[in-house]
């Protein structure tokens, strides 16, 4: 038999799903639990004729192999159960641990009901009124009439299908507004009389107690929700004294407080806004003060100033004029300025675009910004509350409004913006969706991931900057790799203020040399291993062991990059950079998946940053380009999409392959140099035939050059190449460089050579490398003529003028043949083969010096090569025989 049942206690979710899961399993039979909430009860009396739920004391004993748990996870007792029944479970409550065994459905929505409700939609069921009613009633009940933060639209839609299907609103509102009973309304009074308020993390928390009459059986739950609507606290927790045992009810309406995980601590349950719990054989006074210790765990601080702002900030002076404050917003994007005298640093307004634009439209193109701007002082510090940021823009009328320090005086003068708050920040913050996925801790991650020696130099320079009050992160792809397990080696670090004062302060404590840039903002601290072992020890506390050989492993510099910003003017030019916010900073970049950024120091280690689905992306797999002109403002970024999309194994999604369409004719107007270090990057990947295969599949290639193709000779010899290299012998000869030339000459190789010659101007390679390239052409037409029974001296004569990395080309185009046979003979045997006489020997003969001795020794070497002389003195012979002027042995 299959029974269906919920908790004690029951709600109307509770008693609404064990209605609709009826609906779609009809052989099961909907339990009610022992305890009723009084309103659910008040609805069955009314409405019992037309339910087909079963009192528990009408239950008569039968067999229960399966149960079906809805609105909770555990499972009470009941006659007839066997030891193992099969359960499934359909729950809103996502954080319940879950048990072998028993499957479950389980979604984070606002209530129960409505994952049911959706499946009955789905089945095309018909619904009464009545049952439409109840389970609207669930609903509503548990999101709040659709206004709780946990409301989701699915919740909305459920709810508005069941309207469609006759739910009677006037019912729901009279079951859910049950007047007190005189017992609740007593209780209610002595609560309100006994409440004590508290403020924790800037939340008001209300704690009601009181001690109920021996007689009391109400619920406790409609008193805590008449408590709360009518002194709204951020949080309320009533606390009734049942004889021994104390009953605690919680209420949230902030994500911020999540009563669900006090009521656990107290051996209850529920989620984050509605929880309860029964605290046996304790005092009221006793749970309270447990109480009080676990809000200061459970109670997150309200978002600060300092959660949305950006640090940094661009300012306009008073005296600059309309025009110029026109160019620099439509350059920017920007939607107002702080007005800030430079010579005091004074704020003394603020400029809006929609002022600038109505003064050019008057033509006042050389008015001063003094004359146009809000004038002012509106400030907050990034301690203060957001709310305060949302009063000051409604009282002030301002958009924008400016940071200063924590420390900063009253005067005027003493504000210098440190950084500003926008009106897009804070419907940004209000209306994020909410997050996907869980939180990453990435503090613990890094840990993990990174060396200890660089996970040491992390919290050194984390707590260098908070000392200087400086936001750092990691930005890009070291966050990325992070995320997808694999190890970085660099660790390259944005500041959000001033990166070379940074450094200074680092080098101040640990030495080492450091290069600047002060037009960028930017530092290269270069390490050495007595700094590293100062690091670590610094890290650790003390003294700590070191070898010196762990030194080689790691980076020998650190680069610091103060955050900044960048415009295109023109289409494929270079960008001009200026300095920024981190927003400002990830905003610049190319991809979503390289947007991602590690908040560094102080506290704020390991906080992640995601302003554009990043994250979102790098799990579905996805390159997704962040702007829609970004291909246009750098072409090269098509060749580095395709460089992600196949070292990650990910996937450009649609609309960034349209783009990338799109702007393949711009290719042309970059610069070969630009074009160039992307294609050796390319190169230089651990699977470049994947890259080269798709930069041809999506024509790229076609625009460097019509005739530029990715052939399938070119393919057959990148695959030999690695087994090529795996020889110690030819690793060599690329002599300890990556082998980007030689799967770019691989690549050229089947092309005609009007292709090379082109190709090579156009992305204007260096000299020995187009040298070489036009080389191996030279090469393999020798290759090409040369019969296999070639002679080891006409070999050698002919691979001799080539440098080693042409004829590891050559070998690896030849495959197997026999002209790699005589290319492997050269290299290992042939090419080592010396004269015993040299020029000094021919002096000592009395011979002068000339092209001659050249002659001499080159017949005397390939007779050494060809077998026909094997000692000195046959040399010797041979070589009176040359200077006679006699026929020589063997035919040059």
């Amino acid at each position: 038999m299959l029974l269906i049942m919920t908790h004690e206690k029951t709600d109307f979710d509770a008693l609404a799903s064990q209605l609709a899961a009826h609906k779609l399993y009809p052989q099961g039979t909907p339990l009610l639990s022992r305890e009723l909430n009084r309103n659910v009860q008040q609805f069955l009396n009314l409405y019992w004729d037309a339910l087909p739920f079963v009192r528990m004391d009408e239950w008569q004993r039968q067999r229960v192999e399966e149960v079906i748990l809805v609105d909770t996870h555990n499972l009470n007792s009941v006659r007839g159960l066997v030891k193992d029944p099969g359960v499934r479970v359909i729950d809103h409550h996502t954080d319940r641990e879950q048990r072998p065994h028993w499957t479950y459905h389980v979604a984070a929505v606002g209530a129960t009901t409505t994952l049911l409700v959706e499946r009955v939609q789905q089945a095309g069921l018909a619904l009464s009124v009545e049952e439409a009613t109840l389970l609207l009633l669930g609903i509503y009940e548990d999101t709040g009439s659709l206004t709780y933060d946990t409301t989701t639209a699915r919740d909305a839609r459920a709810a508005a299908w069941l309207l469609e299907h006759g739910a009677q609103l006037e019912v729901v509102r009279r079951f859910l507004s049950i007047p007190l009973t005189v017992a609740q309304q007593a209780l209610y009074d002595a609560l309100q009389a006994n409440a004590e308020w508290l403020r924790i993390h800037g939340q008001v928390i209300m704690l009601a107690t009181a001690v109920a009459p021996p007689d009391f059986e109400d619920e406790i739950s409609s008193v805590a929700h008449r408590l709360r609507e009518t002194l709204t606290p951020a949080g309320l927790f009533v606390l009734v004294q049942l004889g021994p045992d104390v009953q605690v009810v919680a209420r949230s309406s902030h994500e911020s407080i999540d009563v669900g995980w006090i009521a656990r601590q107290l051996g209850g349950g529920g989620h984050s806004r509605a929880a309860a719990a029964l605290v046996v054989k304790e005092s009221v006074t006793a749970v309270v003060r447990r109480l009080k210790d676990l809000l200061a765990e459970a109670v997150e601080p309200l978002a600060r100033v300092a959660e949305i702002m950006s640090y940094g900030v661009q300012t306009i002076a008073p005296t600059a004029t309309v025009a110029q404050a026109a160019t620099q917003m439509q350059r920017t994007g920007h939607e107002g300025y702080p007005v800030v005298d430079p010579a005091t640093q004074e704020l003394v307004g603020l400029l809006t675009r929609r002022a600038v634009d109505r003064a050019v439209s008057h033509e006042l193109d050389d008015l001063p910004v003094s004359r146009v701007m809000k004038a002012g002082v509106v400030t907050v510090r990034p301690s203060e509350s957001i709310e305060r940021v949302q009063q000051l823009m409604l009282a002030e009328g301002w958009g924008q409004i400016p940071v200063v320090a924590e420390n900063a005086r009253e005067e005027a003068h003493a504000q210098a913006p440190i950084g500003i708050v926008t009106r897009t920040d804070l419907l940004n913050f209000w209306f994020k969706p909410p997050p996907e996925r869980a939180a990453v801790h990435l503090k613990d991650l890094l840990a993990t991931t990174l060396s200890p020696a660089l996970w040491d130099m992390v919290c050194v320079v984390s707590a260098t900057a908070d000392d200087l009050a400086m936001p750092l992160y990691f930005v890009g792809g070291i966050v990325r790799d992070v995320l997808l397990d694999i190890v970085p080696v660099d660790l390259d670090m944005v500041v959000e203020a001033d990166a070379i004062r940074l450094v200074r302060r680092l080098q101040e404590r640990f030495g080492g040399e450091v290069h600047t840039h002060r037009r960028f903002g930017t530092a290269k601290w270069f390490l050495t291993p007595p700094i590293w072992q100062a690091v670590v020890a610094a890290a650790r506390g003390g003294e700590a062991a070191f070898d010196a050989d762990d030194a080689a492993s790691l980076p020998t510099s650190i680069d610091f990059v103060t955050a900044r910003t960048e415009f295109y003017n023109k289409p494929t030019a270079l960008p001009e950079v200026e300095r920024g916010s981190i927003k400002l900073d990830l905003h610049r970049r190319d991809f979503t998946i390289n947007t991602l950024a590690v908040r560094l120091d102080g506290a704020h280690l390991g906080q992640l940053l995601d302003f554009y689905g990043g994250r979102r992306d790098l799990e579905r797999g996805l390159v997704r380009v962040l702007h829609s002109l970004s291909f246009i403002d750098d072409p090269t970024r098509i060749l580095r999409a395709v460089r992600l999309e196949q070292r990650l194994g990910f996937h450009i999604e649609p609309r960034t392959l349209e783009l990338i369409a799109d702007a393949l004719p711009l290719l042309a107007r970059v610069t070969g140099d630009r074009i160039r270090n992307e294609i050796e990057l390319a190169l230089t990947e651990a699977n470049p035939i994947q890259v080269m295969r798709r930069l041809a599949e999506l024509d790229v290639m076609a625009h460097l050059h019509s005739q530029l193709a990715w052939t399938p000779e070119a393919e057959a010899a990148f695959v030999r190449l690695p087994r090529v290299l795996a020889d110690p012998l030819w690793r060599a000869a690329i002599e300890d460089q990556t082998p980007a030339f030689l799967y770019f000459a691989l690549w050229l190789a089947p092309l005609p050579r009007a292709v090379h010659t082109a190709v090579l101007a156009r992305l204007r390679v260096r000299k020995t490398t187009r040298d070489d390239v036009l080389a191996l052409l030279g090469l393999l037409s020798d290759l090409a003529g040369m019969p296999s029974t070639a002679r080891p001296s006409m070999v050698e004569r002919v691979l001799r003028p080539y440098r080693p990395r042409v004829l590891l080309a050559a070998r690896v185009i030849c495959g197997d043949g026999s002209r790699s046979a005589l290319l492997e003979r050269y290299l290992r045997e042939w090419r080592t083969v010396k004269t015993a006489l040299t020029g000094d020997d021919l002096r000592a003969l009395g011979q002068t010096p000339g092209p001659q001795f050249a002659r001499w020794l080159d017949h005397l070497l390939a007779a050494r090569l060809d077998g026909l002389v094997s000692t000195e003195a046959e040399e010797r012979a041979l070589l009176a025989t040359l200077i006679a002027g006699a026929p020589a042995a063997n035919d040059l």
